[in-house]
């Protein structure tokens, strides 16, 4: 296949863009300086500006796009950057993948998708939208992916959890806390705290472009979910660290604001009945399994 790539410097891009090549696929990747190597070419969704090569012959095309949820404390205008982050970017390709005739879109969303208020209850691909900023963004953002599907394009919506991964994501702010014995639940830890490995969510997505038959949202969750302070236990153990500490959650809310109630203390007990219906094998089926291969330890 011939796979164009929005995103692909990030965590999870750099590694989609690697096992696409090594499974043979040619994949060009769209960037926002001038390219510096035959496979990029340049783009500017803010002003919708396309190269019009980038597309040409393009069997599928996976956006990636999104400013980091959790980089910093939120405030008016940093909302406004995820906002315009995600939904230009997909409005601009969807658009742009509708015009030029590629087969594909696979864009990223999130498990926030479902809100953080479905409590011990199970959700699949079926479950309608939650409130809150995070769950209205997922809806926004994957509406903006409307000018490909109205044109028959057959789109994948990724609603992804909680990647983790060796060298990037939360795992990077969490290891050296747990290494200094500072792990520990946040507020209560009933609430559930979606995850997926890294070799998961790449797996997925070479899934969804690979299977013609798969189409809409899919849930990029592991299949076995955890709350928060399962979580926390079994990354103490996968460390071979004391994770003692409970994380109040009025301080957590003084710490990173808004951020906690909309993603730290809710989160879905989201299952991917899509993905194991359509017949992924995870290769990391429980927590214990995927931070056992992400930080290395047994």
């Amino acid at each position: 296949m011939k796979v164009v790539i929005a995103g692909s410097s990030g965590l999870i891009g750099t590694a989609l863009v690697a096992a696409l090549r090594r499974d043979g696929h040619e994949v060009s990747r769209l960037v926002r300086r001038a390219p510096a190597a035959p496979d990029e070419f340049a783009w500017d969704p803010a002003r919708a500006q396309l190269d019009e090569r980038a597309l040409r012959g393009a069997d599928a095309v996976v956006n990636l796009c999104g400013a980091s949820i959790g980089a910093r404390r939120w405030n008016g205008s940093y909302k406004q950057l995820l906002r315009d982050s995600r939904i230009t970017p997909t409005d601009v390709l969807a658009t742009a993948v509708a015009a030029a005739g590629v087969p594909t879109l696979v864009n990223a969303s999130g498990a926030q998708y479902y809100g953080g208020t479905t409590g011990d209850s199970i959700v699949d691909e079926t479950a309608s939208s939650g409130t809150g900023f995070l769950a209205t963004l997922c809806r926004d953002w994957e509406a903006a992916t409307a000018p490909a599907t109205d044109a028959g394009v057959r789109t994948v919506l990724v609603r992804s959890a909680v990647v983790l991964a060796r060298n990037g994501g939360m795992l990077s702010m969490l290891h050296p806390l747990y290494w200094l014995g500072l792990g520990g639940r946040l507020g209560s830890g009933r609430q559930y705290t979606p995850w997926i490995s890294l070799d998961d969510e790449v797996g997925a997505i070479v899934f969804a472009l690979t299977h013609p038959d798969l189409y809409g949202p899919i849930n990029a969750v592991g299949p076995a979910p955890v709350t928060n302070a399962e979580f926390t236990r079994a990354l103490g153990r996968a460390l071979h660290r004391p994770a003692p500490l409970i994380v109040p959650a009025f301080a957590l809310r003084t710490a990173v604001g808004e951020l906690a109630d909309e993603a730290l203390l809710t989160g879905p007990r989201a299952i991917p009945a899509a993905l194991e219906k359509a017949g992924y094998t995870f290769q990391h089926p429980t927590i214990g399994a995927a931070l056992a291969a992400t930080v290395g330890r047994s």
